[in-house]
């Protein structure tokens, strides 16, 4: 198994700074190494289906986010507790996110 290590600040320029933008909407947790973000649906089978398809790539990559949810709303935080901050699973695992939500709109 490779080892996972932090995003360093190349990668956090290169990587994580997209993420952050206006257009993209994820923030930094406050006191943390990790990124976070609230998805909105239609209705709770929108946010669901959501859930399943990140549960079924973060198993995949065997990298698992926190998230909680209610309703139509999904909120996500992604840190790599192997390292204790943001790797590339968590930059990842967001990029996969973002993409798959734009499909549900």
């Amino acid at each position: 198994m490779a080892t996972i290590s932090k995003l360093n600040q190349t990668e956090r320029d290169t990587l994580l700074s997209p993420l952050l933008s206006s257009s993209q909407k994820w923030d930094l947790v406050e006191n943390r190494d990790a990124i976070k973000k609230t998805f909105t649906f239609q209705n709770f089978n929108e946010a669901f289906g959501f859930m399943t398809r990140i549960a079924l790539k973060a198993d995949k990559m065997d990298h698992h986010p926190e998230w909680f949810n209610v309703y139509n709303r999904v909120e996500i935080t992604l840190s790599t507790h192997d390292c204790q901050g943001l790797s590339s699973r968590d930059i990842e695992l967001a990029n996969f996110c973002d993409s798959i939500a734009g499909s549900n709109k």
